[in-house]
């Protein structure tokens, strides 16, 4: 019998958890659903803020193409307008089983990832974005073609681009926490730049909707420009190391 009390002392907390994260994902779903919701009925405000860059009308060639397309910019966009919340029930998950200082911690990195994602969306969306179709659509001008794009290309075009931008948007961030956790060594990192730009440019390949090299050196600038930033802040808030060479044990010995 104590045997069996054992097992269901354990077997208690493990259900408890469980209950408390359906609870958690269930709100969550709720809320993506009311602002999916919302963002549906005013979808073609959303399409006309989308597709002011773009300057030109819209077209579908297939029947659902329409369709299917105002419910991903509606998706999208309820999502990004739940997210506080999701983020929110998501702390209350993991807090209870975190110290003090890691909640401290937590909440400064919740935060951040969440208004670093939505920077990384307006900086595409007024400046990247714009310039980027400017030059697309000028280019097939130029070269005799005519502008026809379709509902869904275009909402992929903007959606692939918005995304990626929200996520480089993060690098900085990233890069103080692992310097924080003592992963990488900002020292170092600033030694091997050469190597750094190199890798901003493979990330902005394999990142653009599209393969041309002018999409490319527009993600991989502000990618190379962020490093830096997340260079001076990993300076400033990543672990305190030692100087090089220096260890308690040499300083002991040379006492």
């Amino acid at each position: 019998m104590s045997g069996k009390k054992i097992i269901e002392d354990i077997k208690m907390p493990i259900i408890k958890h469980l209950i408390e994260l359906r609870t958690r994902l269930v709100r969550s779903a709720i809320m993506v659903g009311i602002a999916f919701s919302l963002a549906l009925y005013f979808t073609k405000d959303i399409i006309n803020i989308l597709k002011r860059p773009l300057k030109a009308e819209l077209i579908f060639i297939s029947p659902a193409e329409a369709f299917w397309a105002t419910f991903k910019i509606s998706f999208f966009t309820g999502l990004l307008f739940s997210l506080p919340v999701v983020l929110y029930e998501l702390w209350k998950f993991i807090a209870p089983g975190l110290k003090m200082n890691e909640r401290k911690y937590g909440v400064i990195f919740v935060s951040s990832s969440f208004v670093l994602f939505v920077m990384g969306l307006l900086f595409c969306a007024y400046l990247i974005l714009p310039f980027a179709l400017s030059f697309l659509i000028s280019y097939g001008l130029d070269v005799g073609m005519k502008p026809m794009i379709s509902a869904a290309s275009y909402i992929d075009f903007v959606l692939k681009f918005s995304i990626a931008f929200g996520l480089i948007f993060e690098l900085p961030l990233a890069m103080t926490i692992l310097s924080r956790v003592g992963v990488i060594d900002p020292r170092k990192l600033s030694k091997h730049r050469k190597y750094a730009v190199l890798l901003a440019f493979i990330v902005s390949a394999i990142l653009t909707p599209t393969p041309d090299i002018f999409n490319q050196i527009l993600m991989a600038v502000p990618i190379i420009i962020l490093f830096e930033l997340g260079l001076i802040s990993a300076r400033i808030f990543g672990k305190k190391r030692e100087e090089e060479g220096v260890t308690p044990k040499t300083a002991k010995e040379g006492a």
